[in-house]
C-alpha cells in the first residue's frame, strides 16, 4: 500500500450517486489507473463533470480496490461543500492530482525558500537519535561500543601500531 503520484493518468467514468468509481479506461494519450497501481495503493483523485453547464466536481484521498475500482477515500474538497459529491448522470472524468491543501507552498514573490516551516533538523544532531538494533546511523554510542583503537608513534610521529578491534 503505497502513496502513488503520476502525471498523465486520467480516466472517465459514468458512475452517479456518491459511490465507488467505477473507471471506464484512459482517455486518448493518457495512462489508466490501473497501469500505476496495485490493489490497496492510496492517490490523491479530481473527479469533474462539467457537461451541459453541469458543475460537479471533487478533490480527495482515494482507494484503488483492484478491478478499476476507485473507492472515495477521503473527500477534501467538492463542489458539494467539502462532502461526497452526488454525481448526476453522465461521463466524468477522474484523475491523479496533487491537491493545493497537501502541496507544500513556497512563494516565489517573496524568495522565500525555507523550508523550516515544514520540519527542522537545526536543533538536533546525532546525540537525538536513539539507540536500537535497526538504527543504521551514526551516533556517538554505537562508534564508541564498535570501535577501540590505540595508537603508538615513534619519536619521527609514524604509527608503529594500530589495533582495531570491531564488534
Amino acid at each position: 500500500m503505497a502513496l502513488v503520484l503520476k502525471d498523465r493518468v486520467r480516466e472517465t467514468t459514468t458512475t452517479t450517486g456518491t459511490s465507488n468509481l467505477t473507471l471506464g479506461g484512459a482517455t486518448a494519450t493518457f495512462d489508466t489507473f490501473a497501469s500505476v497501481m496495485s490493489t490497496n495503493d492510496t492517490t490523491y483523485y479530481a473527479i469533474v463533470h462539467t457537461a451541459n453547464g453541469t458543475d460537479e466536481w471533487e478533490v480527495g484521498l482515494g482507494t484503488y480496490s483492484g478491478t478499476n475500482t476507485l473507492t472515495r477515500t477521503t473527500v477534501l474538497s467538492s463542489s458539494n461543500s467539502g462532502s461526497a459529491t452526488n454525481f448526476s448522470a453522465g461521463t466524468k472524468f477522474v484523475f491523479i492530482t496533487l491537491p493545493a491543501s497537501v502541496a507544500a507552498h513556497l512563494d516565489p514573490a517573496s524568495n522565500d525558500h525555507d523550508l523550516n516551516s515544514i520540519i527542522s533538523f537545526g536543533n538536533h544532531d546525532t546525540d537525538d537519535l536513539s539507540e536500537g538494533s535497526t538504527n543504521l546511523y551514526f551516533t556517538n554510542a554505537r562508534a564508541d561500543a564498535r570501535v577501540a583503537a590505540s595508537t603508538a608513534f615513534d619519536a619521527a610521529g609514524s604509527a608503529v601500531a594500530l589495533a582495531i578491534a570491531l564488534g
